[in-house]
């Protein structure tokens, strides 16, 4: 999606639909509205969204109402983006009445993000995808390049349920 506003509908795609299409469609389909965005999304807020096979690209900007007890923003702002990242990087592989689901993922927080942080990328990139399992990693930078936070992750990739 080029830009999501406030606007934007929010909810969970129905099993037949995700099952009809192939994973990059359905990623570039929650990204251009033709499809409700994940409820989760609008805790982060993401906008000039891009999808490509094996890759996303995200940007958000964090704010004060992501902030911890600590003054700075909740690791878990960067654990939903490194997440959503790799998993839409994964789903974008695969095949047409296949899905995915995270088995585990390790983040790294490498820089405080503040709201003076301003817009921040994060790029999810698929490793390896099989018939059973897929690997992705992804990054969170900021506007200059830097490094912030990056994840690696395991995926179990499945035939979804005939509806």
């Amino acid at each position: 999606m080029s830009e999501t506003d406030s606007r934007a509908e929010f909810g969970v795609v129905p099993l037949a639909a995700l099952a009809s299409m192939p994973g990059l469609d359905f990623v570039r389909g929650i990204f251009a509205g033709t499809l409700p965005q994940p409820p989760i999304m609008q805790t982060v807020a993401p906008f000039d969204c891009s999808a490509e096979p094996g890759q996303v690209v995200m940007h958000s900007v964090p704010a004060l109402r992501h902030y911890n007890p600590i003054g700075s923003v909740h690791g878990g702002y960067a654990a939903i983006l490194l997440d959503s990242a790799m998993g839409l990087a994964v789903h974008t592989m695969c095949p047409q009445g296949s899905g995915y689901t995270t088995l585990e993922f390790k983040v790294s927080f490498i820089k405080a993000m503040t709201e003076a942080t301003g817009i921040v990328r994060t790029e999810g990139r698929t490793l390896s995808f099989g018939r059973r399992a897929a690997t992705a990693e992804a990054r969170i930078v900021d506007s200059q390049g830097r490094l912030l936070a990056h994840a690696t992750t395991t995926c179990l990739v499945f035939e979804l349920p005939k509806a």
